[in-house]
């Protein structure tokens, strides 16, 4: 199993287009195959750092899951809006797996 972060820097005077953006991923994701964890928006602190996290079983199930999510209506709107909207301005993913206790063992054995 890993664990998809993807880290968002958005435009902090756009913040209500990426929760909508988020929530619209909440829909979306779970319907094409991926765990979703949640979307974060900034709250305190940082006013332009944003996160997304799912899980997915592997890199080639996630191959698999990008083109159910591209295939998907509200996935396809959802990019269209992010990109009208222009609220992203930079988005880094990264895979993970776990490593440490408790749930690493549970997870990895």
């Amino acid at each position: 199993m890993l664990t998809c972060f993807i880290r968002y820097h958005i435009d902090p005077t756009k913040k209500s287009d990426f929760e909508q953006y988020a929530r619209n991923w909440g829909e979306v994701i779970p319907r094409c195959g991926a765990d979703l964890i949640g979307y974060f928006s900034p709250h305190e602190g940082s006013s332009t750092l944003a996160y997304g996290v799912y899980n997915i079983e592997s890199l080639a199930a996630y191959e698999a899951y990008r083109q159910t999510l591209m295939s998907d209506p509200l996935g396809k709107e959802n990019y269209e809006f992010a990109q009208r909207k222009k609220f992203l301005l930079r988005e880094d993913r990264t895979f993970l797996k776990l490593a440490s206790s408790p749930h690493a063992s549970l997870v990895n054995s």
